[in-house]
């Protein structure tokens, strides 16, 4: 990947997990001469591995606090709300401890979080430092899209947005689209409604996965089938729950790396959370919610790859 010289010469990432790391490493590759990525994670060794890696361009920070007092573009990558709002929100460590009325940074979150909290911390940042912008940018893709640079970024702001074009700008390097989703918080929005059917076809192409090589027909064959059929989706293709099937799965390397059960778990019971809120009628909601909450206790199942339902639900995976 080459540099962009349009990118900002003072950018900062905190949150360096599953997701947030080889992203940031696609960012920092992508900076132009002479730019500094500032990085904060509360897992040192992740810190240090992407400083060894960059050693000229990325620049560790003991808080988030130091990472916006350096930079003037901040993305975050964090696992739940309490983490995001905390990271923001802190008085002492947080992102907000480094602004004031006259800040005019953007800061972009790309956590999947509640509604609700975005909504939060927005408001909060809006009357502590009124020049400062903040988007709400979920990902979608995975570890391999966030790996491979090809994730899809869903961003709460309208396609109207003055800064739109500046955010497309900053987000590419770490991703092969950017929707604008309407508004603020929109992009969450999106965001749980796309892993809630994401996370109920993972289970769907578990069972029907299961029953036809129980019938007798190989796994290999039988998603080709899928493929071909109307059955086709981007989980039996690409994160294929059987081990074998797709070689760079999860499933194929013990469920190892990938969405962790316990995550989708979460963001299942936000989306559920969510149409609840809105009025919605999920028929599906409250059992794929079980399904993944079962996985994520079970000793094989959890810390692996969400699409360890698939052992959860007593698939063959020695086929």
């Amino acid at each position: 990947m080459s540099s962009d010289s349009s990118l900002p010469i003072a950018m900062g990432f905190v949150g360096l997990g599953a997701m947030g790391k080889p992203m940031a490493t696609n960012l920092a590759k992508a900076l132009p001469a002479g730019a500094h990525l500032y990085v904060h994670d509360i897992v040192a060794a992740a810190v240090n591995e992407l400083h060894a890696l960059f050693p000229t361009i990325v620049v560790k920070c003991g808080s988030a606090r130091e990472v916006a007092q350096n930079a003037e573009v901040v993305l975050t990558m964090l696992p739940e709300g309490a983490h995001v709002k905390s990271v923001y929100l802190n008085p002492s460590t947080g992102i907000i401890a480094a602004l004031d009325q006259t800040s005019t940074k953007l800061l972009i979150d790309s956590s999947t979080i509640d509604t609700a909290t975005n909504l939060h911390i927005r408001s909060q940042l809006a009357t502590h430092s009124p020049g400062t912008s903040f988007y709400d940018a979920p990902v979608s893709g995975g570890v391999l899209g966030a790996e491979r640079a090809t994730v899809a970024f869903f961003v709460g702001a309208s396609p109207s947005d003055p800064t739109l074009p500046r955010l497309t700008s900053l987000l590419q390097p770490m991703g092969s689209k950017t929707i604008p989703c309407g508004g603020a918080s929109l992009g969450l929005a999106a965001k749980l409604s796309n892993n809630y059917l994401s996370g109920l076809i993972t289970i769907a192409t578990s069972e029907a996965m299961d029953m036809g090589m129980r019938a007798g027909i190989r796994a290999d064959v039988l998603a080709s089938v899928f493929k071909a059929g109307t059955a086709q989706n981007t989980i039996c293709d690409v994160f294929n729950p059987v081990p074998g099937v797709c070689a760079a799965a999860p499933s194929s390397h013990g469920y190892v790396g990938g969405f962790r059960v316990q995550l989708m778990r979460k963001d299942i019971g936000l989306a559920v959370a969510m149409a609840r809120h809105v009025g919605a009628r999920n028929v599906l909601g409250a059992a794929g919610l079980g399904v993944y909450a079962a996985a994520s206790e079970a000793e094989d199942c959890r810390d692996r790859d969400s699409r360890v339902v698939y052992r959860y639900l007593g698939g063959k995976e020695d086929w």
